[in-house]
């Protein structure tokens, strides 16, 4: 099969036999084989009751429909699981990616060779103030802390190698830097096109300016996983013995001049800063020394990415 198309959607009954109509024309037009994976999450509207007429006699749909609101990054998990196709192509469902991008996007993977490509949204029809200037400060940011240098890190239109989702895992609201847990996997050939942006047809962004402050968040905690997810005392325990260490000198130096000019010790603003600093390196150290404790009891510390065997 050539091409997956991961689709999760939450009240979007309207679009879909619109968009499912699009999709269908380009495939045929370029004689790929696909299939199409819609992810119902928790739609409260009759979504679902479209994707099963949808469905039927159709073999090339496929469904999966949650009992309740989960969110975007766990519908692409479960769509990522079971896609078969040797690309896989993520999109909305509310008609503002064009299926025409993907012959484009599919050749651009191939002769760059990439392990995915992006979609560039260059032309919003979004709220400027709402949604395009947060998202422009949204990738600089992330660009600056990832060190992956793309324009639209969060375009829901995108085309990976089939390896490349089964390697990943996307939880919380993780979808935004895809492409930074694809490079935490080894997969860091990483490409960007620019694709065209509709105006939103039916209905409403389902996205509030919560996600800004959600989405730092989680870029934190990808970026601390990857980084020292199985070597936690090598964060804490280099700053809780640089900090330790500090409060250590500035204790051995009140000692001195103590015993040296008589001076007072407790009466002192560095005697205090020397105890909070030296109960903070020792905690961090302790966070550190049980950090390595839990990772080393935990099922998966040595489960790797095997790329290939002889």
């Amino acid at each position: 099969m050539n091409v997956s198309i991961v689709i999760p959607a939450y009240n979007e009954a309207e679009s879909l036999p619109e968009l499912l109509q699009w999709i269908e024309r380009v495939m045929l037009e370029h004689s790929y084989t696909y299939e199409v994976i819609f992810i119902d999450d928790g739609s409260k509207d009759t979504t679902w009751d479209v994707i099963e007429q949808l469905s039927s006699g159709n073999t090339n749909v496929r469904a999966i429909k949650f009992q309740r609101n989960y969110g975007k990054s766990p519908a692409l998990n479960e769509g990522f699981k079971i896609a078969q196709g040797e690309y896989v192509v993520t999109m909305d469902a509310d008609l503002q990616d064009s299926p025409e991008e993907i012959p484009e996007l599919i050749k651009v993977l191939k002769e760059g060779n990439y392990d995915l490509v992006s979609g560039w949204k260059k032309v919003r029809h979004d709220n400027k103030f709402t949604k395009n200037l947060p998202s422009k400060l949204y990738n600089s940011v992330t660009g600056k802390m990832s060190g992956i240098k793309l324009h639209d890190m969060n375009c829901g239109l995108k085309i990976y190698k089939n390896q490349v989702v089964k390697s990943i895992e996307v939880f919380g609201e993780m979808h935004r830097y895809i492409p930074v847990l694809a490079k935490a996997a080894g997969f860091d050939r990483i490409g960007e096109k620019p694709v065209i942006h509709q105006k939103r047809k039916y209905g409403t962004s389902k996205f509030g300016m919560e996600r800004f402050v959600n989405g730092f968040l989680d870029l934190s905690t990808i970026l601390f996983i990857t980084k020292y997810g199985r070597k936690p005392m090598h964060l804490f325990g280099l700053w809780g013995s640089i900090i330790f260490f500090l409060g250590f000198l500035i204790t051995t130096y009140l000692i001195i001049s103590k015993i040296a000019w008589s001076t007072g010790i407790v009466n002192r603003p560095a005697f205090y800063i020397a105890l909070t600093t030296m109960v903070l390196g020792t905690q961090l150290f302790l966070a550190g020394f049980i950090g390595e404790l839990i990772n080393r009891r935990s099922p998966d510390r040595n489960n790797y990415l095997v790329e290939k065997t002889l």
